[in-house]
């Protein structure tokens, strides 16, 4: 099962930046590696297309700069000297019709200060009240898995949950905080939370020292999950993006790896065989048969599944159990003078308890300088949908469109209609990391160990922005180059 050159194959399933991260850092392996996307392109959910004549990403607009894995693959693919940063990360929270600052001194929405969340406006006096109290209630035990909504909310209350907690958290995921794990999406915090009586205290520990307000106020972009680092040191960017949008990535590192990079290349069965795997591409009525010595599954959740039941059964069970969200983005141009004002801020979150379709805004012509035009028109990227609100998003682009741009004239005062709009479509695009899903991914893993030559990569198991699913794809390449240097070492020959 080798090349003709004598190489050994590697197959990667999905070409997503996990996929083609995982070929880059293969490039050198001395494999034949080759990538599998059944989709018409590369990408997955980084996009880009223009809006209006600008060239605005689709997916991802961002991701934390704080973490290397993406920054460091953006240099090596050569896109290093097109890494752009935030005009602001100034950012607010919409609800009960008005607009309210995000209070600086807070992580993922606990409160460190809530003196300043008092000053922000987001609460009721009686949800501030309630607040305050924190810092006087014993410790709360915890003991395994539990929701980020029922340890928050015993801490600090449920409305600040409803409308702090969980509009940061959807931002994210766009899950709910009564479903989300706070194990595995505030890592960090339950950490934290360990050494510390008051969450206050432990969400205090986790912030940098205070410092200018437009780089400590702003809420993780969407796809993005929090690390619960102290934040980039010497006032560097919270995040950043590149100049021609995250969506040029994937191609320049799959020009970078050295893979062959196939599209329209669908996977449709994978089969252990007496020395490797084999994998079936394409059609019922025309299959092509691809025999591999390792493979890496950089699929989500559910079709990893389905190639895994038979080749491993106990990880595809453990997959299956990962809930998917969908959504939508829709961008929208307006001339500068439709608005009363220009936004000054990054864009602004919506708590689902206020009943609005569109949860989170951001101001992209004003979060990223390079989008501002000459004819001064304000991009605005809406995005829509969460976990249990499916049917709005069943609608069609012009009425989507119509709704977001109604929301955002009910927030901002926006008038007219936009000048374009775009409408981004992700179906299952957000897996849900809920309450016991570190357990599943140690089932997953451990599963997936007792297959040699299997690694699985993505945004199903360790975090969902850009950063995190490169480093799976890190770890699954060491994977399966350290089980094919094995093999063919005298000690790892068969006898």
């Amino acid at each position: 099962m080798t090349t003709r050159a004598g190489q050994p194959v590697i197959a990667i399933v999905g070409g997503g930046i996990a996929g083609l991260a995982a070929a880059f850092f293969l490039r050198d392996s001395g494999a034949a590696v080759t990538v599998l996307e059944g989709s018409p392109r590369l990408g997955g959910k980084l996009a880009v297309s223009e809006v209006a004549g600008v060239a605005v990403d689709e997916g991802a607009e961002a991701l934390l700069a704080r973490r290397p894995e993406g920054t460091d693959l953006i240099g090596a693919a050569g896109l290093g000297g097109q890494l752009v940063r935030p005009g602001t990360t100034a950012a607010g929270i919409w609800t009960r019709g008005e607009l309210h600052p995000l209070p600086r001194r807070q992580f993922m929405g606990v409160p460190a200060d809530t003196g300043e969340l008092g000053r922000s406006g987001i609460l009721s006096a009686a949800g501030l009240a309630r607040a305050q109290t924190e810092a006087d209630l014993p410790a709360t035990a915890r003991s395994g898995d539990i929701s980020v909504a029922s340890y928050v909310g015993a801490r600090f209350g449920q409305e600040l949950v409803d409308r702090l907690v969980d509009p940061l958290l959807g931002g994210v995921y766009a899950g709910r905080s009564d479903q989300l794990s706070f194990e595995a999406t505030l890592p960090a915090l339950a950490q934290a939370a360990q050494r510390h009586r008051s969450l206050a205290a432990a969400a205090r520990s986790l912030l940098p020292e205070p410092g200018p307000p437009a780089e400590r106020t702003a809420a993780p972009p969407a796809g993005d999950r929090p690390s619960g680092g102290r934040g980039a040191p010497g006032g560097s960017p919270v995040f950043t993006t590149l100049a021609g949008g995250l969506g040029t990535l994937p191609a320049a590192v799959a020009a970078r790896s050295g893979a062959e990079v196939r599209t329209a290349a669908m996977t449709r069965e994978l089969t252990r065989t007496a020395t490797g795997w084999r994998l079936t591409i394409g059609s019922a009525r025309s299959p092509e048969l691809l025999d591999a010595d390792a493979v890496v599954l950089a699929l989500p959740a559910r079709p990893a599944s389905r190639l895994l039941a038979a080749a491993s059964p106990a990880a595809a069970a453990a997959l299956g159990e990962i809930g998917y969200a969908s959504m939508a983005v829709v961008t929208l141009a307006y001339p500068q003078a439709a608005f009363p004002s220009l936004p000054q801020g990054s864009g602004y979150l919506v708590p689902a308890v206020d009943g609005h379709a569109v949860k989170a805004v951001t101001f992209s012509s004003v979060k990223w300088p390079h989008l501002r035009t000459e004819g001064q028109l304000v991009l605005v990227r809406c995005s829509v949908g969460r976990v249990g609100e499916e049917a709005v998003l069943q609608r069609d682009d012009s009425e989507l469109a119509a709704i977001a741009g109604a929301d955002l004239a009910a927030a901002t005062g926006v008038t007219g209609a936009p000048v374009a709009s775009r409408v981004s479509r992700w179906g299952g695009g957000l897996p849900q990391y809920t309450v016991g899903h570190l357990g599943r991914v140690a089932r997953i893993r451990a599963a997936v160990a007792d297959r040699p030559g299997l690694a699985v990569c993505g945004a199903a198991y360790d975090g969902i922005g850009i950063p995190a699913c490169i480093a799976t794809a890190r770890l699954a390449a060491i994977q399966v180059q350290t089980y094919l240097e094995a093999r063919q070492s005298p000690v790892g020959r068969p006898g």
